[in-house]
């Protein structure tokens, strides 16, 4: 199988990838939004004519309201708008940002207005943590238990320790992403941040499991069993000792072809939906539809070429060691 012959193509790659990702996000940042940082959100759209961007930001500096930001955007509808962060605003403020943004262009609608108190942005901030955290331990822990069954070559807690990295590979290119468009498009990240990548996680061990179990049943099929007895201080304790009558690469390889064609539908529909769901739907689920899309297509990516080749190394290593 190809993800396996050329095992250390792809794991330089995957690498790579995570360790520029890495690096966007400790230069870039993450451009957090009113969900977790507190403040208004307030989006006009215009049936006519749209101000330039710098009109809007001149208005809403001869408010002196605080601090704000200006971005571009399309309402439900189609029509070009902006979305305006503020800090919290009060009745007398809103309703003057209201009227400075409807008057400056024409046909000038408010079409939604959000605002979140800091210490609530900070307690969803904090169930956000918590929540991708909890996910992460039970997907480990369930690993672990589903593949007790198998030790050799490999351990159950292997499998659950590559599942954690391929986990961390799939969560960070999505949020690399989303600090890079955070930075040179001001997209901001949001409690619905938090669902795409919580549907990131599931995704992918998802698809990771599908080919591990198909693995688990390989192995199953390709070994024989050996017991034998050992007496050691007066108790008598059965061991045994598996043989594979097939190389284990081998095993791993026709896995992946078993589960190629699952895999690869699956993700196609996947992303078809979502790439509908980018272009056809509204502003709200767009940052949404993104980041799945690159979840997808970092999980697709991880479970055929990255889990199954680190299974196979782990295993060379784990050989050459005992040898």
């Amino acid at each position: 199988m190809f993800a396996i012959l050329y095992r250390n193509v792809f794991l330089t790659v995957a690498g790579v990838l995570t360790a520029a990702s890495f690096i966007a996000i400790l230069f870039f940042g993450l451009k957090l939004g009113i969900d977790f940082t507190g403040g208004s959100l307030t989006e006009v759209a215009y049936t006519e004519s749209v101000p330039e961007k710098t009109v809007v930001e001149n208005q809403i500096k001869d408010l002196e309201i605080g601090s704000f930001s200006v971005r571009e955007t399309k309402d439900e509808v189609g029509r070009d708008g902006y979305l305006v962060r503020t800090t919290d605003l009060n009745d007398i403020e809103r309703e003057k940002l209201s009227t400075a943004l409807t008057t400056i262009g024409e046909g000038g609608e408010i079409t939604r207005f959000t605002s979140i108190g800091p210490v609530v942005g900070k307690e969803l901030k904090g169930k956000a943590v918590w929540a991708i955290t909890g996910v992460i331990l039970i997907i480990v822990l369930y690993v672990a238990f589903a593949f007790a069954g198998i030790g050799y070559p490999v351990s159950s807690w292997v499998y659950s320790s590559i599942v954690i990295l391929i986990l961390v590979h799939d969560v960070i290119i999505p949020t690399a992403l989303m600090s890079i468009l955070g930075h040179f498009a001001g997209i901001e990240i949001d409690t619905l941040f938090v669902m795409a990548i919580l549907a990131v996680l599931g995704y992918s061990v998802n698809d990771t499991i599908v080919i591990f179990d198909r693995v688990r049943e390989n192995l199953m099929k390709n070994r024989t069993e050996k017991r034998s007895k050992r007496s050691e201080a007066g108790i008598v304790r059965e061991e045994v000792t598996y043989t594979l009558t097939k190389p284990f690469d081998e095993i791993v390889g026709s896995a992946i072809g078993d589960t190629m064609a699952r895999s690869i539908n699956t993700s196609l529909t996947t992303l078809l939906t979502l790439i509908a769901l980018y272009f056809i739907g509204g502003s709200v689920t767009q940052t949404f539809a993104l980041v799945l899309i690159a979840g997808v297509v970092a999980g697709t990516y991880s479970s055929i070429c990255i889990a199954n080749p680190m299974l196979v190394a782990y295993a060379k290593w784990q050989e050459d060691k005992r040898a």
